[in-house]
């Protein structure tokens, strides 16, 4: 039977089209290795152990770990990467461009003196752009050591600038850090900040590492936008006690020493409901 050259011509573009939904999914999957697979939070109501001033064993009965950035994972445990995303731990200030640090009007940096740390500039477009840019990398790192989540710390840095930028700023930056973490394959975890826990899918957050809500009684500010998708710390027996009268039977809870040393160390301190 002969064939027209329409019925040709469309023969061949069906053909084309099937090809190219069959062929992508495997490009897609082959150039991304097993980050292909779509990230997902830390379980609910699991044992946590928050262990970003240096990680040791695990207690038991945990099940989700956050350590730094430089530690390794926990094997066999779900593991949240920690990043200091929106400033500078002090004696890294020197990996940073001169211009990407805030500065007040005399051109000294800016600092948050509760930790000595410089706030980074995410002002503009531009400085958004570059310092995501040197925070995804520590991404990628974290995806390359085998954390499933990542933690960026200080979104709430808006509130000490100075009216240099704000929260919408904010949000423009770690919804470049959540578009590169999703795309590694991890969750991304949003820090504190009540106030922004309602704009959470626009930002591209996945779940919520919270500290001192049961002490500053605002744990339910983030459960209305995050669910049981949230892993709380307090620092106090007050925070501990409220959290838990609250929200034991939902959230992982946890109460640590402020400097979360090791176990082992002087002053480590871990508690649980």
């Amino acid at each position: 039977m002969s064939v027209t050259p329409a019925r040709s011509r469309r023969f061949l573009v069906a053909v084309a089209a099937l090809t190219a939904a069959l062929i992508t999914p495997l490009l897609a999957s082959s150039s991304t290795g097993t980050r292909s697979a779509a990230p997902s939070p830390p379980p609910a109501h699991a044992g946590f152990d928050y262990q970003i001033g240096g990680g040791y064993p695990p207690p038991a009965g945990v099940g989700v770990v956050s350590r730094d950035r430089e530690d390794s994972p926990a094997p066999g445990l779900y593991n949240i990467c920690y990043v200091n995303a929106f400033q500078v731990q002090p004696d890294e200030l020197d990996e940073w461009e001169p211009d990407l640090l805030l500065r007040d009007g005399n051109g000294d940096v800016i600092i948050d003196e509760e930790w000595d740390e410089a706030i980074l500039d995410i002002g503009t477009e531009g400085k958004r752009e570059r310092i995501a840019a040197k925070v995804n990398g520590w991404i990628d790192g974290c995806a390359d050591d085998g954390f499933q989540a990542v933690e960026p710390d200080n979104y709430d840095s808006y509130e000490r600038s100075r009216g240099r930028f704000g929260s919408s700023a904010a949000m423009a930056f770690i919804a470049l850090l959540s578009e590169h973490a999703h795309g590694e394959g991890l969750a991304i975890g949003q820090k504190n900040t009540a106030d922004l826990a309602e704009f959470r899918d626009g930002a591209g957050l996945d779940f919520a590492v919270v500290e001192e809500c049961g002490e500053y009684e605002e744990c339910d500010s983030f459960t209305e936008y995050f669910g049981d998708n949230v892993i709380v710390v307090e620092y106090t027996v007050k925070g501990l006690a409220t959290a838990c009268a609250g929200w034991k039977d939902r959230l992982s809870i946890v109460r640590r020493d402020l400097d979360v040393v090791p176990a082992g160390d002087e002053g480590h301190l871990r508690q649980t409901c």
